[in-house]
């Protein structure tokens, strides 16, 4: 399944979305996040590298859900490791969140090896 045009510009539009992630047997995690697109595919980070622990559910999990404005989405997490695409993701990163203190973290280590492509579960 993809994401329409709309949601994806709903989506890139927002300063932050929630993230949730379950694991078996634990409570959901939910924090907010940043989230950017390129070319139409939607990408988070997390800020902590991967000491973030709804980074590490995603990854061991594979699946969650995003919520902005109400509206939650159920998503797969694919790992991202190529460094075009994490370039292109930090000038999203650069252009969307430059006026923020924060945007440094999201453009380097350890934020840039936990780069995560949202696609619709």
């Amino acid at each position: 399944m993809t994401w329409d045009t709309a949601t994806i510009r709903q989506l890139a539009d927002a300063v932050e979305v929630d993230i949730a992630v379950p694991a078996p047997g634990r409570p959901e995690v939910r924090t907010p996040i940043w989230i950017v697109a390129v070319d139409g595919t939607l990408y988070v980070r997390s800020w902590k590298g991967e000491a973030g622990i709804w980074y590490r559910r995603a990854r061991r999990h594979g699946s969650g859900s995003i919520t902005t404005a109400g509206h939650e989405h159920h998503v797969r997490f694919s790992a991202v490791d190529e460094p075009d695409i994490n370039g292109r993701i930090d000038e999203a990163y650069r252009s969307k969140y430059g006026h923020s203190t924060y945007t440094q973290a999201m453009t380097g280590p350890p934020a840039t090896s936990t780069t995560l492509r949202l696609d619709l579960a």
